[in-house]
């Protein structure tokens, strides 16, 4: 279920084992998530200077801030040559160094000699690499002969007992209801962006494969993570990729503005001496949320209407911007008719990525709870996925990493499933539930429109949510959200079309990202403490002793929800003071 790369990685590591591989996605395959990914995929393969995958791995869990579950981030970045190999072997076109080996280049939280200096780690493909790496992907699934449902939307799992038998999808073509059986089942669907109001995430980013497994018992887990990337075009939210920084480009604040185009340190150079701009995201967009409160945006102090800094790349000259980010350089001239050659480029932070999600073991499994009882038949990868490799904050190009590393792996661990299962036999009409809330939103005479809750969901999660939260913003998140998920089962569908009905589809879409907004704001309530991306600013210090563990979120039958916990997996790496 999806189409990124984390789907149709699974789907060709399945095909190239005699099955029968069907690939659903409500989108056409390449306009999948995964296309937006720009600056790189992280791999320690040492082909600009000397790198290691002990290193890859000390950097991931350290920008974690030790989170992240060490066995798992270690076999990710010990998979990671192979994996970006296997990726140059079936096409992918990496931009090059002068004796033709894969080019490579710095990105923020990744160091050489455990944290001494920036190092050159991410493979790239000018700024254009997880569109690259979707259309690869595509292109061998097409001809390994993998059957694709183009626009056939999931919204519900088959299950008997413990055992997922597959999905139940709806037609957007046609408005007709499909169920697919399956001895296993992948959700690949990504994240849930699109909850708050400035995102970099795609329309279609509706958190529907986490809100379809909560609905089913299923936990998650690590909801409260939710990462902000540093620089969104301001309003916008359209990312401008750590790519930039890693060509140079450099943070500035009102009071920096003469700088501009000199080459000189921004701001970061006091906060983080030694990495400066490539620090991990979530201590850069609270360096920049802080420069605005403080007064120092770029136009004039915070309580006259400032929200956003400068991203300087005047310095890096007309070759570097037009050659190595041409699609950066290509969206600040059209959404903000600005000439990065000549000029900086307004950024604020933007939500981003989803480190909590569904839980799943090193292998892709599914999980029912925290002591790591596996959903028979149900694999998840990608970002609707929490193995946890990226604990409270993932570094920059873990997450093409991530799909492609797990994506296999999560196929691998099919094939050997697949030799042992069987096909059940479904009981009942596992679409009734489907057919009686598609009937609901179109007949049932409600009164409340999408266009209106939408909005108020996102609002209330970008400001009380957000970058830095407390008891109190987070009280009303939760409470908003709660309030529009009652106001929610009076939404009425105008349009009963059956054939591509997008206010049906919008309906549902909102539907999901209520029961994630929900998930966010209780899970970020629950942890009292300051960890990565999650800032509370009454509980301002990491908090080791009482909050080293996963939180796993569970829907109860009485519309409620209860907490369990899952401790963090720790092998080489003790929990230390986050410097950079």
């Amino acid at each position: 279920m999806g189409a990124g790369g984390a789907g149709l990685r699974c789907a060709l590591e399945l095909s190239q084992h005699n099955y029968s591989v069907a690939v659903l996605s409500k989108l056409f395959p390449v306009r999948s998530h995964t296309g937006a990914a720009q600056g790189g995929v992280g791999a320690a393969l040492g082909n600009e200077e000397p790198d290691s995958p002990e290193w890859h791995f000390f950097d991931t869990v350290k920008g974690s801030d030790y989170l992240g579950d060490q066995d798992a981030i270690e076999i990710m970045c010990e998979d990671a040559v192979e994996a970006i190999l296997e990726l140059e072997h079936f096409g992918l076109p990496f931009s090059r160094t002068p004796d033709g080996k894969i080019a490579q280049r710095p990105f923020g939280g990744h160091t050489k000699n455990f944290g001494e200096a920036p190092v050159k780690r991410a493979c790239y493909a000018a700024d254009r690499t997880g569109h690259m790496i979707l259309h690869t992907l595509f292109e061998q699934c097409v001809k390994n002969e993998v059957r694709f449902f183009n626009e056939f939307y999931v919204l519900d799992l088959i299950m008997d007992g413990d055992i997922c038998q597959g999905v139940v999808a709806y037609d957007l073509a046609t408005g007709d209801i499909h169920v697919f059986q399956a001895k296993a089942t992948m959700l690949a669907t990504g994240g849930h962006g699109r909850a708050f109001s400035v995102t970099s995430n795609a329309h279609t980013y509706t958190g529907d494969g986490m809100a379809i497994c909560f609905r089913r018992g299923i936990p998650m887990e690590d909801m409260e993570f939710v990462q902000f990337h540093p620089t969104g075009m301001r309003k916008l939210g359209i990312l401008i990729s750590e790519a930039a920084r890693g060509e140079g480009g450099i943070l500035r604040n009102r009071e920096d503005i003469e700088n501009i185009g000199s080459g000189k340190d921004g701001f970061m150079g006091a906060i983080a001496p030694t990495v400066k701009d490539l620090a991990p995201r979530d201590v850069i967009a609270r360096a920049m949320y802080n420069e605005i409160v403080e007064g120092r945006g770029i136009e004039g102090s915070g309580d006259t209407g400032s929200d956003y800094l400068y991203l300087d790349l005047v310095h890096l000259g007309a070759e570097i911007v037009n050659e190595r980010l041409p699609d950066i350089s290509h969206f600040a001239r059209t959404y903000l008719a600005v000439e990065p050659i000549k000029e900086p480029i307004p950024v604020q932070p933007t939500t981003h990525y989803a480190m909590g999600g569904i839980p799943t073991d090193i292998e892709g499994r599914v999980l029912w709870d925290a002591k790591n009882k596996v959903v028979p038949g149900l694999y998840a990868a990608g970002e609707v996925a929490c193995v946890s490799v990226h604990g409270a904050n993932r570094l920059g190009t873990n997450s093409l990493l991530d799909i492609v590393v797990f994506g296999r792996r999560g196929g691998k661990d099919m094939v050997r499933y697949l030799g042992e299962a069987e096909f059940g036999r479904i009981k009942g009409e596992p679409d009734e539930f489907l057919r009686g809330e598609i009937d609901r939103l179109q007949n049932g005479g409600g009164t409340e429109k999408v266009v209106d809750l939408r909005p108020e969901m996102q609002n209330v999660m970008m400001v009380n949510s957000g970058v830095f939260r407390s008891k109190d913003s987070l009280t009303k998140a939760r409470d908003t959200i709660l309030e529009l998920r009652q106001r929610y089962q009076k939404v009425g569908v105008q349009d009963k079309s059956a054939y591509f009905n997008t206010e049906l589809v919008e309906a549902i879409e909102l539907g999901f990202l209520l029961d994630s907004a929900w998930m966010i704001a209780e899970s970020a309530l629950h942890r009292t403490e300051s960890r990565g991306a999650h800032s509370r600013e009454d509980y301002p210090e990491r908090d080791d002793e009482k909050w080293l563990k996963h939180t796993f979120i569970h829907y109860e039958a009485d519309g409620k929800v209860k907490f369990a916990y899952k401790p963090v997996t720790i092998t080489k790496f003790q929990p230390k003071p986050r410097v950079y």
